[in-house]
């Protein structure tokens, strides 16, 4: 990235340093260029290696439902049954598609390529939110060429899922969030004639944006949790208690508007009250093996043993062959276990009933109380580090193993490369994330600075870090630890990684000084 020429001094009418227009151009350039890196690295995925998952067929159901039929709902037993089984902020995109362009997975996929092109700049945007205004043009920039080149959410683009839907809100709402954070609330209203949205205001959309992204992923109410409570610690002692009290009912009722439609659709027609989905995505009357799942619980750590245990109720008969052994602590528990196997596999249905569960459940309880550690701390400390460290190729055409190593690359050394390549990517983001939070921590200690143009906005990265942290012992708790369930978290870590290019630039301006104040910038 080429720095930016130095056209004139900053003064406090004109705290950011006017651009010549030869560093314009090279601005766009670079942002044409990094759009350009975009859609190729997604096109690349939409062409070469469209995908498919378990889910695809159905959200693919539900928007003709929605189309064909002005009905949400699933063909069962030769009827169109209404479902809340999936919230329908995902099918209505499919079905909104296939109106304006038309019914086809290419169509789809296009559609989120230029979707995931938006999130990328929103990325960008994020990043520059975090940093000091007089480095946020190189931080934007470089937040624009992280999210452009990454393959982590990009891949999705090539998949009939709702990652791509689900992180562009995602990230439209911590623009709104931590813009707000970085901006002192002295009122509810703008002041006349002022353009730039007030905290209030910044909030209020976060809010409204995140409920949009519930209509897609059931479980972002965390998102506006981890705002709410961010905003009070930031705020409680500079904002009068009404005002924060105005403030987070606001945020509630945005967070509302987009559910509301939905909770009335399911209580007049299922005749329930439903804000979301059901927990364990069951249809109506279907049973929950919540018993079987409080034993996975105990052990399941790992993304692929989720395929023999928790996907394959209903699908598989169950075998003691696909089962780890942390699954037993005794060749007695080991016994109990095969007995209800059998039980279930000679189900005709290959469901897990009622008494089944109950045992399961009972075993659940038992394992727990002689090893509480494991099955609080252990894993799903474990479970964290599948979902945020599995190499990302699930949605490729190769099998994700790569031992015993040996083999594996006199197999296919393309599988083996591809697998360690995306794995250390996994590992080398997570890490440049720490280095831009301590960066920016450091920095905002040496200066010191009470002028707004070099402050960090410490509490827009403890928001995003919060967020990531909650989303992440939450989706602990579910059934299969999917790393899926995280790629919305990509562009809040990439945000943090373009923190780290601020140094340079920063370091420059120090050394201009201020002509109004005769003090350097720091």
């Amino acid at each position: 990235m080429t720095d930016r020429p130095i056209a004139q001094q900053p003064s406090p009418e004109n705290p950011i340093i006017t651009a010549p227009r030869g560093s314009v151009t090279v601005l766009s350039a670079q942002v044409f260029l990094a759009a350009l890196a975009a859609l190729a690295l997604r096109l690349l995925f939409v062409l070469r290696f469209p995908a498919s998952a378990g889910d695809s067929d159905l959200y693919f159901q539900l928007s003709r439902s929605l189309l064909d039929h002005h009905s949400y709902g699933l063909w069962l037993n030769g009827q169109l049954i209404p479902t809340d089984l999936r919230v329908p902020g995902y099918p209505a995109f499919l079905a909104g598609v296939t109106i304006l362009l038309r019914r086809s997975a290419v169509a789809i996929s296009l559609s989120q390529v230029l979707l995931d092109m938006a999130t990328c700049f929103l990325t960008a945007a994020l990043a520059a939110a975090l940093a000091p205004r007089v480095v946020r043009r190189r931080v934007w920039l470089a937040g624009l060429w992280l999210a452009a080149t990454c393959p982590f959410v990009a891949n999705y683009s090539a998949v009939i899922l709702t990652e791509v839907l689900a992180t562009f809100f995602t990230t439209a709402a911590l623009v709104c969030f931590v813009l707000g954070l970085g901006q002192i609330p002295r009122d509810l209203e703008p002041p006349p004639g002022s353009r730039r949205m007030t905290p209030f205001q910044n909030t209020v959309l976060g809010a409204f944006l995140t409920g949009l992204a519930t209509m897609v992923r059931p479980e972002m109410p965390l998102l506006l949790a981890v705002a709410g409570l961010i905003y009070a610690v930031r705020w409680w002692r500079v904002v009068a208690f009404r005002k924060l009290l105005l403030q987070g009912s606001a945020m509630a009722g945005a967070l509302m508007l987009p559910l509301l439609p939905w909770a009335a659709r399911n209580f007049f027609t299922l005749h329930e009250v439903q804000f979301i989905s059901p927990r364990y995505a069951t249809l109506p009357g279907e049973y929950a093996p919540i018993g079987y799942y409080a034993w996975t619980g105990t052990w399941l750590e790992r993304y692929r043993d989720a395929f023999s245990s928790v996907w394959a109720i209903s699908e598989e008969p169950m075998s003691l062959d696909d089962t780890p052994a942390a699954a037993f602590d005794s060749p007695g528990e080991k016994a109990r276990v095969a007995a209800l196997f059998d039980a279930y596999n000679r189900d005709p249905g290959l469901d897990i009933s009622p008494e089944v569960d109950r045992e399961f459940a009972q075993i659940a309880r038992e394992r727990t109380r002689r090893h509480p550690f494991r099955t609080y701390v252990r894993v799903p400390f474990q479970r964290a580090l599948t979902l945020w460290f599995t190499p990302r190729v699930e949605l490729l055409p190769i099998d994700g193993n790569m031992f015993p190593l040996r083999d594996q690359w006199q197999d296919s050394r393309a599988n083996v490369i591809t697998i360690a390549v995306f794995a250390a990517l996994g590992y080398l983001y997570v890490a440049l994330a720490f280095a831009g939070i301590w960066f920016a921590r450091r920095e905002a200690r040496a200066g010191g600075a009470s002028d707004s143009r070099h402050s960090w906005n410490s509490w827009g990265i403890a928001l995003i870090v919060a967020y990531c942290i909650v989303r992440t012992a939450f989706l602990t708790t579910v059934e299969a630890p999917e790393p899926r369930y995280v790629v919305s978290c990509y562009p809040a870590v990439l945000s943090l990684i373009a923190l780290l290019f601020a140094g340079r630039e920063r370091r420059a301006s120090q050394t201009l000084g201020d002509s109004s104040t005769g003090r350097g910038f720091e």
